[in-house]
């Protein structure tokens, strides 16, 4: 892992299907930690979605709430994930295992594999592999993935901390 300084930030970037339920929500929990660290000049933290189902549109509402009762603010407009974001970004974190076959899926000379990871290979209690998608069940759901990626961003970000060079 490369040192990760103010001139040189670490970029990553969360994804899930449609990017307005899970990826957003760890992106607002991941940019909330940075803050309270003060390391927001060391970080590119961006999340997107391997389908266009929601381009330009906010965070699904029951995440926002679920996030704003925990004082977390979610402010990305939903995009797709692109084969520009292989190149982009230092880590790319898939919610889930059909998303990360989508993301590998456009990878198709294998340069950037080593980059893509599963969230909850940061998850100190992996009750399963994939964060679950919240979006057809109810808010029991959305504060369940709420507390799997605030466990995980909280462990990613004691790993990507020994790295920072101030």
């Amino acid at each position: 892992m490369r040192p990760i300084t103010k001139e040189n930030p670490f970029k990553l970037v969360f994804v899930c299907l449609g990017n307005i339920c899970r990826s957003p929500t760890a992106e607002g929990i991941f940019i909330h930690k940075v803050k309270n660290h003060n390391l927001e000049n060391f970080f590119y933290i961006d999340s997107a979605g391997t389908a266009a189902y929601h381009v330009g549109e906010s965070a699904n509402s029951k995440s926002q709430t679920t996030a704003n009762k925990r004082g977390i603010h979610l402010p990305s407009k939903a995009r797709k994930f692109e084969y520009v974001d292989l190149e982009e970004f230092d880590l790319i974190l898939a919610m889930d295992s059909e998303n990360y076959r989508n993301i590998l899926d456009l990878d198709s000379k294998d340069k950037y594999g080593h980059k893509v990871k599963m969230m909850r290979e940061y998850d100190p209690q992996p009750d399963m592999k994939d964060v679950p998608d919240p979006y057809y069940g109810g808010m029991d759901g959305f504060e369940n993935v709420f507390n799997v990626l605030e466990r995980s961003s909280e462990q990613l970000l004691v790993e990507l901390k020994e790295h920072v060079k101030e």
